[in-house]
C-alpha cells in the first residue's frame, strides 16, 4: 500500500490534492495508482472540492484512466465520471472529451 504523500500540513486541501495528482502521474506501482485514484475519487463526492479538482485537471485523470488496462482504475474512473456528470461544467468537459475517438454519452 502506498504511503501518504509528503505534504506540508499548512498547504491545505489544494496542496494535498496536488501531491496526490503528482504521485499518480509519477508512480510506476499499479497498487499506488489505485490507492491514489481512489483517494482523488473520494474528493469528487464533495462539491466544495470541484474548484480544486478542475484546477488540477483531475477530471482529465479520471477520463484518461478509462483507457487503462488496469480494470480497477477503469472502475474508479467510471464511478467518478458518473458522480461529477451532474455538475454542468464537468458535464460539458466530459461531452467534449474525445482523445479515444468517441464521444461519451451521459
Amino acid at each position: 500500500m502506498t504511503q501518504k504523500p509528503k505534504v506540508d500540513p499548512h498547504v491545505g486541501r489544494l496542496g494535498y490534492l496536488q501531491a496526490l495528482v503528482t504521485e499518480f502521474q509519477e508512480t510506476e506501482s499499479q497498487d499506488a495508482k489505485e490507492q491514489v485514484l481512489a483517494n482523488l475519487a473520494n474528493f469528487a463526492y464533495d462539491p466544495s472540492n470541484y474548484q480544486y479538482l478542475r484546477q488540477l485537471q483531475v477530471l482529465d485523470l479520471f477520463l484518461d484512466s478509462l483507457s487503462e488496462e488496469n480494470e480497477t482504475l477503469v472502475e474508479f474512473a467510471i464511478a467518478r465520471v458518473k458522480t461529477v456528470k451532474s455538475v454542468p461544467v464537468c458535464a460539458n468537459w466530459i461531452l467534449n472529451w474525445q482523445p479515444l475517438g468517441f464521444r461519451i454519452k451521459l
